[in-house]
């Protein structure tokens, strides 16, 4: 059973950037294709940035241009840089593999983007 750990969350003002990680126990991690997800509140859980096993990257475009997506596999690590953030970017952010099944989520980060 893999876990997923998120950190690196936290209240930034407009503009502000924040690096996410997320680690995966086990060492599995290289073969799959990752993701980023964000849920806002009152909202279902969107998927934001993806990366092969390969490390081709994917954003979806409200986010093109302001975030990176990177994986480290010798520390079975996802990142997300996050930078110019937006009030629209506040959310809890999630890891999981890019699937149709997930592993089960893990608790997640929190980003709020306040003035």
């Amino acid at each position: 059973q893999v876990q997923l750990v998120e950190s690196g969350g936290g209240l930034v003002h407009p503009g502000g950037s924040l690096r996410l990680s997320c680690t995966a126990s086990g060492s599995i991690f290289n073969i799959f294709h990752m993701a980023w997800y964000r849920q806002a509140p009152g909202k279902e859980r969107e998927l934001v940035a993806t990366i092969t096993a390969g490390g081709l990257t994917n954003l979806t475009d409200s986010v093109k241009g302001r975030f990176t997506i990177s994986r480290d596999n010798t520390k079975s690590t996802l990142y997300l840089q996050m930078n110019s953030l937006k009030p629209e970017d506040t959310a809890i952010y999630y890891c999981n593999k890019r699937a149709s099944i997930h592993w089960a989520w893990g608790q997640g980060t929190q980003v709020t983007v306040s003035s």
